[in-house]
């Protein structure tokens, strides 16, 4: 017999081993009825068939929960893949990134346009693969047979993944007559999706699904999103590299060949940099320069390179510090939870800062704050700032892109910069790199380096992290004169050998266990690079260590 807690009804019971999960859910009465989606075993996400032979603490899952919206996108990729062989035996899906309310999609080999009529055939299949509840089954089978199964169905990219990946056993998915390969669970049949939408786009399409809107918000991408530019730009610099897929990455690794993409990548970052700031000296009335992103994306290094750039054109950069201009603490707002929200611009005080600005563009000298954080209140510690002829202001936070920040001034006196890190490179043609956990990745190696942080801690931060950027930074990205992507293509085989040792660490009783494991695996996925050929100026340093930079 082995004991089993189910959190939903905070019942322990007594069963045979070997029971699954599904078996044991309806032993503790259904507490999900027919929605249950998975369960969270000892803190790791386990699917319904998985069986129990030890002792556990299980929490069952449904659709509302947050692990269920990875799962939901990686099985509608999954319908999507069938509905396109079903109809087009010779296409080839490739899912390329996310894009607010949908993920962008593009199909080759296909002997016609990509047209409003296929989009309508795709919703129209994928509704029925829906409809058809039909089962997605996971089998493990040895990587050799992979290999041989994944070559049948054409699916080559995938290859070359599990291939350089060097495991004797791999997790294989199949629906139906379809076969393939994902780095994450899927939901147990297709009906628990809901209907999926297709609009043209780009080279290709949007799907776009409910699972993929955060609530609250009414996402729209436009015809000329920056951010897709960004996105498309970085994957044809990929594609004259042929280094589309991670398994493209590790051949040159395991080639020692490594060292030709480090400086290759960072030429292209410094090259970037130095057209922005061409941009910004050819822009003549722009006296500020606005400097945004969301948490990780390597804006406070990017600020410091852009200043070397501006003053290779002559311009004399003024750098003002956002945190600076916060309320003092019995004036800041609260959140839902009564906490102090940071996040918020209203933490700011817009209006004194406005003020500043304003006798900063006469040409005033002004006497500039200096938060006390130990104590919650602005200071005048007799430091002045002031214009000069060739001056140009220079702010980087998270509030850079909202015209709240700066309402008192002209916008042709703005340059607004968007940094984030975009992710490029993908597992395989089918498994595109979330951005965000680039970023997670980022903040752990950086977070334990520089603040004693565990991945615990870090981890636990992370949700709410993610919702003051949705709230306050993702709505004003489009508001940029220029988006920069941070991301270096092989920043994620170097964060590797720094960030598994941190993630180790977390024990299996902590919550964020399942998050730990999840990016242990990912890793799994990656030869370990060096970082000894990265350069001391890298945005990467930022987060390693190693820097030239003073932060």
């Amino acid at each position: 017999m082995v004991e089993i807690t189910c959190k939903n009804t905070k019942e322990t019971k007594s069963f045979l081993k070997g029971l699954s999960l599904q078996q044991l859910h309806e032993a503790f009465g259904k507490p999900l009825g027919d929605t249950v989606i998975a369960a969270v075993a000892n803190n790791s996400l386990r699917e319904l068939d998985y069986e129990v032979f030890k002792p556990k603490i299980i929490e069952f899952i449904d659709l509302h929960h947050p692990l269920a919206k990875r799962m939901c996108s990686r099985s509608a990729i999954f319908v999507l893949y069938k509905a396109i062989r079903d109809l087009f035996p010779e296409a080839n899906l490739r899912v390329e990134h996310s894009l607010p309310g949908g993920v962008y999609c593009e199909i080759d080999n296909l002997p016609f346009q990509i047209s409003q009529d296929m989009a309508h055939a795709l919703e129209v299949k994928t509704h029925e693969i829906i409809k058809a509840n039909l089962l997605f089954r996971r089998q493990q089978i040895p990587t050799e047979e992979a290999v041989e199964l994944f070559k049948k169905h054409r699916l080559f990219d995938k290859v070359n993944s599990i291939e350089t990946r060097h495991e004797f056993f791999t997790s294989v998915y199949f629906l139906d007559d379809e076969v393939n390969y994902f780095y994450g669970y899927l939901l147990p049949s297709t009906g628990y999706l809901p209907y999926l939408e297709f609009e043209l786009y780009g080279n290709g399409f949007l799907m776009k699904t409910s699972f993929s809107i955060e609530p609250g918000t009414q996402p729209k991408v436009e015809p000329d999103s920056k951010l897709f530019k960004i996105f498309r730009q970085y994957k044809g610099w990929l594609d004259v590299l042929n280094l589309r897929y991670i398994g493209d990455l590790n051949h040159l690794i395991e080639q020692k060949t490594d060292g030709d993409i480090i400086k290759i990548a960072e030429a292209l970052q410094e090259k970037n940099i130095a057209h922005i700031a061409d941009e910004i000296y050819n822009r003549k009335e722009a006296k500020m320069v606005l400097i945004s992103g969301p948490s990780s994306s390597g804006k406070t290094t990017f600020s410091k390179r852009l200043d070397v750039q501006l003053q290779v054109m002559g311009l004399t950069p003024v750098v003002i510090e956002l945190d600076n201009y916060f309320k003092n603490r019995e004036d800041t707002p609260r959140d839902e939870n009564g906490d102090y929200d940071f996040e918020t611009i209203d933490a700011l005080d817009v209006d004194f800062f406005n003020e500043q600005l304003v006798e900063l563009l006469d040409g005033k000298e002004i006497q500039s704050p200096t938060f006390n954080f130990y104590t919650g209140q602005r200071e005048f510690r007799g430091n002045t700032l002031q214009m000069k002829e060739r001056s140009i202001l220079v702010m980087e936070g998270i509030h850079g892109n909202n015209p709240k920040l700066t309402a008192r001034i002209s916008d042709k006196l703005k340059y607004r910069i968007y940094v984030s890190a975009l992710t490029p490179i993908s597992i395989d043609a089918h498994n595109p790199i979330p951005t965000t956990d680039n970023r997670l990745i980022r903040r752990i190696v950086r977070d334990y380096r520089t603040r004693g942080y565990s991945a615990i801690d870090t981890i636990n931060r992370w949700n709410s992290v993610r919702r003051g950027e949705e709230k306050n930074i993702f709505p004003f990205q489009e508001e940029a004169d220029v988006i920069f992507n941070s991301a270096l293509i092989f920043e994620l085989s170097v964060l590797k050998t720094f960030a598994e040792p941190i993630l180790r660490a977390v024990p299996e009783t902590s919550e964020a266990y399942n998050d730990a494991t999840g990016l242990l695996k990912f890793f799994t996925y990656f030869q370990p690079m060096s970082d000894r050929e990265i350069p001391p100026t890298s945005i990467l340093r930022e987060f390693l260590g190693g820097s030239s930079f003073i932060y």
